[in-house]
Parts: structure tokens; C-alpha cells; sequence
């Protein structure tokens, strides 16, 4: 690894820069640099080692621009953080009179009815409630 790429891995990590899975992957080029092999690295990071060498040879082909993970096919999201941010309030609040609880359909339900979006799955709600690590169930 170059004194330069080590220069920039360090101020991705120390600035918080990149995503948990990016970080896992500068955390592995560091201890590689350092001399550990890819089984050591593995059971430090709790990957496989399959999985250690790839991003090895990732970065050996790419640089460190396989820090950041690359686009993914499918819909692109189209509900914005605010959106968010009051569907996940909402479902932290009391569920309507009749509910014990809030269910994703009541939750899908209910955002369209306040206008928080024009249309939304009770799937697309669950994705979001993991993604804020909010529980429901």
C-alpha cells in the first residue's frame, strides 16, 4: 500500500467518513498492510476469508474507490429524509383508538392519509423502520 493511500484511509477513518462497510474494508487493508494474513483479518472482522481476499484484490485493481459501495440496481428511492423522519415518528406514537399497536399496513395506511406521501407499501414502511433501527413488533 502506498504512504499516500495509507495517508487517505486514515483520514477517511479518523473523519467518519465512510459507511460501516467501507470502514470494515479500510479496517482489513490496514491489518493486511500490517502483515496479517486474510484468516486473521477475517476472524477480527468477523468476515470470511473469501471475502477478505476479494476486497484485496479489489483494491489491488480499483484502488480505494471500492471503499464506498457502488450504486445498486432497482427503484431509486424516491421518499426524502423528512418523509422519513415522520414516518418513524409516527410510528413511535400511540397507535389509533381500536389498536393496541401500530401495524405496517395501519403505519403505510395512516402516512398516505396525513399526506406524508402520495403512495407507500407496508414493505417500503418496514424497510424504513430498519433502517432507523426502530422496532415495531
Amino acid at each position: 500500500m502506498t504512504d499516500e493511500d495509507k495517508a487517505t484511509l486514515r483520514r477517511l477513518v479518523s473523519q467518519g467518513a465512510l459507511k460501516r462497510r467501507g470502514l470494515k474494508r479500510a479496517i482489513a487493508l490496514f491489518l493486511l498492510n500490517n502483515g496479517d494474513t486474510f484468516k486473521e483479518v477475517s476472524l477480527e472482522l468477523g468476515v470470511s476469508s473469501a471475502t477478505v481476499s476479494a476486497w484485496s484484490e479489489k483494491y489491488k485493481k480499483e484502488g480505494l474507490s471500492f471503499l464506498r459501495d457502488k450504486p445498486r440496481p432497482g427503484r431509486p428511492q424516491n421518499i426524502t429524509r423528512k418523509q422519513r423522519a415522520k414516518i418513524v415518528a409516527l410510528a413511535k406514537s400511540t397507535p389509533p383508538e381500536g389498536h393496541e399497536r401500530w401495524s405496517l399496513r395501519l403505519l403505510a395506511e395512516k402516512a398516505i392519509a396525513l399526506g406524508y406521501v402520495d403512495s407507500i407499501s407496508h414493505q417500503y414502511i418496514n424497510q424504513i423502520l430498519k433502517e432507523s433501527e426502530l422496532r415495531i413488533f
